[in-house]
């Protein structure tokens, strides 16, 4: 299964994003993206490539959403224990660096 996660746009230079994602902040490409993004706006990131800008009005029921796959139960539900387990790699990531 291909997972998106979104993240809030920190910072552009050119074609990388600064995207924080539930207070890990990432290097995200901008290339793919289906339209420009600035600072503030969302962005639905796969694999590092922002695929999606996340209109402003669905960003609360986004947000709400993954809210509750992190608060999911990973025996009970595989793609909360796949979010939670990209989180925990990058913030490990994080740690190392």
């Amino acid at each position: 299964m291909c997972l998106g996660v979104p993240g809030k746009v920190i910072d552009v230079r050119g074609n990388i994003a600064t995207v924080d994602f539930w207070g890990v902040k990432r290097e995200v490409r901008l290339d793919v993206v289906d339209e420009p993004v600035a600072p503030g706006d969302y962005i639905l990131n796969h694999v590092g490539f922002a695929i999606r800008r996340i209109p402003e009005s669905e960003i609360g029921e986004t947000l709400a959403l993954y809210e509750q796959l992190l608060a999911a139960s990973a025996e009970d539900d595989l793609m909360a224990s796949d979010v939670r387990a990209e989180i925990d790699a990058t913030r490990k990531q994080d740690d190392v660096a």
